[in-house]
């Protein structure tokens, strides 16, 4: 017998979320050591201090089950975003939220919208309850065309609009007035998510409120994450602001104790320590220029990032890709995302950025040089 074949057809028909390489499995693959890994967005800085310190001290109950409600974490984005209790979701990393807002509000048949190239979890997570995705073609510069998205959306009578603000894996931004409009444009009876897993990487003239817009549009889920500007990524914890109603419905599908003790003690301390976060976003900012002048320098397009990585073009992305990783440096192919000739690099530490340029010229004359022979 075929156990496959007792799963519905929507679900043998998923192809898995494919993570970034972790160094131990290429150290384990081609024996080498002195790995940097640029491959999955995360802060070279790792976790503030402050976090680690409360990571330690939550360890010390861990044989209790955590709070299943989360309500000192809830609490403070109570006061760091002034939304009720009754507003916020907890999640096991911000991809959790956005399947729980898949499995609240969608049956089989329903129409999600999303842009081509935006995050993959949005057309699993939709695949996943057997509803039917509709990717819209992207915008030149790879980013959402929020018009065809809202067309689409209203001609298919679409229950949910994934938006991600920037988006990965292209990093590209919409300002505020465009997703006001986009919104604005919406029947009420749309739920819109809005996935701002990268927002505190926006440049100050660029950044906007959009938690104020929940007033205004009750049909927004806001969902953001610890997991990259705050460092906590190995223990997954996220969060959704949305409408009472609509939360009330994500955490009917939530599971009990679906964000650890440890995580929401590290994640209400990070929430606490601001420093970290714009020491993390200016660190940042110099490894984007870094890397993007390098890029430049060796003649390689790149879509311009407001996010905490770069998409760059080049030839043979596969072949350039097993190159680097020879060479210790793991970046991101993203041929899943229908661009088979880019690859997605990380900003890391100075030295990285420095390892990951000084390992791609490498990679290239000797891709030049096996052309030539």
């Amino acid at each position: 017998m075929n156990y496959c074949d007792l799963a519905p057809s929507y679900i043998r028909a998923i192809a898995p979320y494919q993570p970034g390489k972790p160094i131990s499995e290429l150290e384990r693959e081609l024996g080498i050591t002195g790995i940097v890994k640029l491959a999955s967005n995360e802060n070279p800085l790792g976790a503030s201090p402050a976090a680690v310190a409360a990571m330690q001290e939550a360890i010390k109950s861990i044989a209790l089950y955590p709070d299943g409600n989360g309500f000192e974490l809830k609490d403070s984005l109570v006061k760091r975003y002034g939304v009720p209790h009754a507003n916020i979701t907890l999640g096991n990393g911000s991809n959790d939220l956005l399947e729980l807002a898949a499995r609240a509000f969608l049956t089989p048949g329903d129409k999600v919208v999303y842009s081509a190239h935006a995050f993959a979890v949005y057309a699993l997570a939709t695949q996943a309850v057997g509803a039917t995705g509709i990717s819209v073609p992207a915008a030149a510069g790879f980013g959402h065309d929020l018009p065809a998205m809202q067309k689409a959306a209203k001609e298919n009578k679409a229950k949910i609009v994934f938006v991600a603000n920037p988006n990965n894996p292209t990093g590209t931004f919409l300002s505020a007035d465009d997703l006001l409009a986009f919104m604005r444009g919406l029947p009420p009876e749309i739920l819109v998510v809005l996935d701002e897993a990268y927002n505190e990487y926006l440049p100050e003239d660029k950044r906007y409120d959009s938690v104020s817009w929940l007033k205004e549009f009750p049909n927004l889920i806001i969902s953001r994450t610890f997991s990259k500007a705050y460092g906590l990524a190995g223990l997954r914890v996220g969060y959704a602001l949305a409408h009472e109603q609509v939360t009330d419905m994500m955490n009917r599908v939530r599971q009990p104790f679906n964000v650890n003790s440890v995580a929401q003690a590290a994640a209400v301390a990070a929430l606490r320590d601001t420093s970290f976060v714009k020491k993390t976003f200016e660190l940042n900012r110099r490894g984007m220029v870094q890397i993007t002048d390098g890029l430049t320098r060796l003649g390689l397009e790149y879509i311009p990032s407001f996010g905490n990585f770069v998409a760059f073009r080049i030839g043979g992305a596969t072949a350039m890709y097993r190159r680097l990783l020879e060479l210790g440096v793991i970046v991101r192919p993203i041929a899943n995302y229908d661009m088979p000739d880019w690859l997605r690099v990380s900003i890391g530490l100075e030295s990285e950025n420095a390892k990951f340029l000084s390992a791609l010229e490498k990679a290239i004359n000797q891709q030049l040089n096996g052309e030539n022979k």
